[in-house]
């Protein structure tokens, strides 16, 4: 029932951006309350109360307004492009499936990899690389490609090390990505074009991968020869499934094709980046997979995504309508106006250098509370206006952006957090401690950048 209610609402949704209808809009409103009345019971407690709190505040920001009671179901929506894209991007990583890279990936390993450094500065980057078009795929992918080829080196404490440069090297890119929502989330809050701030971002998080690098490298700089054994386990793999390292390039010409997609799509078409971005990831993922000859079973895998996506989904659509809901009362209740006042008070009272230093620490704090980066950004976006903070509309986008891919690091209740402590069978605590270090030098950093363009502007 919930797949086909989460499809429908879909469909009418991209119906509405199409042909704007105030009628599909309240229907639309409708189907999101039933939605968040429908997987109350089925989500997680933790989930089930932050949700209650954000519907709880909701309604009483509006009943202090006095709105008529239709407002109440219309205030069901926001955030919905946001579940839109969560939903669709993972679409992405079923021709990079379907390509059997990961064996490719085994074979440069074993090939060109002789030490501890070289192994940790590789998965990193591999994890990078693929953040750029997997999302939270990138996990499990890098993991199961790489985990195989650990037996050849004397790591200590393998699942420390595997965690930490996987989930590093995928959070660098989330500040300029064009998959990643938290961006299409910021530049809607902020105004900027996603193109515009490709100058500022992309070299910070080449910046923190570089010290991702520096950082984990330390831990070993011995060089060794991969044992026989692990030679006789790469000759098996490699024989079960032939390979080509040259391949790898296939996925950077992708990358690169779709970022001038969107950025043409960006310029020349009146939908948002969140929309944009979703409405291309079917056609785009489909004309890969036919690149590789393998459209047939890409229409079973998209058929199986679609088929299980609600049951993974639930806690997000519960959790993000409800904090929409929220958005919404306090823009119906002018409560932001209130808030507005505050930030302004704030700035005067500890200037604006102060204000920004502080702006990149709010996502991460919040982590720690449960809220996704995603929420807490959406939140605060009637309080970061450019005109409000007198801060550059590009410094607030990387300062939001670099607070969140922080956020991601180490925030024990969100889902990179929680898939790679599954993936390692450790608590969510301690995959987050292992990232504490770097994600406190990676954002004292991005103060000090902040600061530098800020004095610079």
């Amino acid at each position: 029932m919930l797949n086909s209610l989460f499809l429908f609402v879909f469909i009418l949704y991209f119906l509405a951006i199409l042909v704007p209808s105030p009628g599909l809009l309240a229907m639309i409103s409708v189907l999101c309350m039933i939605i968040v009345l429908c997987t109350f019971f089925k989500v997680s407690r933790f989930v089930q109360v932050l949700g209650s709190v954000f519907l709880a505040a909701g309604v009483l920001l509006l009943l202090n307004s006095g709105v008529s009671w239709p407002q109440y179901i219309l205030s069901f929506g926001p955030m919905l492009d946001l579940l839109m894209m969560f939903t669709l991007v993972p679409i992405l990583g079923i021709p990079i499936t379907l390509g059997k890279y990961s064996f490719d990936i085994q074979a440069i390993l074993h090939n060109k990899i002789k030490s501890n450094r070289h192994l940790y500065m590789l998965t990193s980057g591999i994890s990078y690389f693929f953040s750029i078009f997997m999302n939270l795929a990138t996990l499990p992918m890098t993991y199961y490609s790489i985990k195989p080829a650990l037996e050849g080196f004397p790591v200590q404490h393998s699942e420390r090390f595997m965690s930490r440069a996987i989930t590093r090297g995928f959070a660098m890119p989330l500040v300029w990505a064009p998959v990643t929502p938290i961006v299409g989330i910021v530049i809607g809050v902020t105004g900027v074009s996603w193109v515009s701030i490709l100058p500022y971002v992309i070299p910070l998080s080449i910046f923190g991968l570089a010290l991702d690098w520096y950082l984990g490298s330390r831990i070993s700089k011995k060089r060794l020869q991969i044992s026989l054994a692990a030679d006789e386990v790469a000759s098996t793999t490699i024989e079960k499934e032939p390979s080509n390292p040259r391949r790898i390039f296939q996925i950077l010409l992708a990358i690169i094709i779709f970022i001038v997609i969107v950025s043409v799509a960006e310029s020349r078409l009146p939908y948002s980046f969140l929309t944009l971005v979703s409405l291309l990831v079917i056609p785009f993922s489909f004309a890969w997979a036919l690149f590789l000859k393998k459209g047939r079973e890409f229409g079973v895998a998209f058929q199986k995504h679609f088929q299980s996506f609600s049951n993974k989904m639930k806690d997000q659509f519960f959790l993000f309508l409800s904090a929409g809901f929220f958005i919404s009362a306090i823009k119906t209740s002018h409560s932001n106006e209130v808030v507005n006042v505050w930030i302004i008070d704030l700035i005067g009272a500890i200037g604006a250098n102060f204000f920004l230093m502080m702006l990149p620490l709010i996502p991460l704090a919040f982590a720690f509370l449960g809220f996704h980066p995603a929420v807490t950004l959406a939140l605060m976006a009637e309080t970061l206006n450019p005109d409000i903070t007198h801060i550059s509309a590009h410094i607030l986008t990387v300062a939001m952006l670099s607070g969140a891919s922080a956020a991601f690091l180490i925030g024990p209740y969100n889902a990179t957090i929680g898939l790679m402590s599954n993936i390692v069978k450790q608590s969510s605590y301690k995959v987050s401690n292992w990232n504490m270090p770097f994600t406190l030098v990676y954002i004292s950093c991005t103060i000090i950048y902040l600061l530098s363009l800020q004095w610079l502007t």
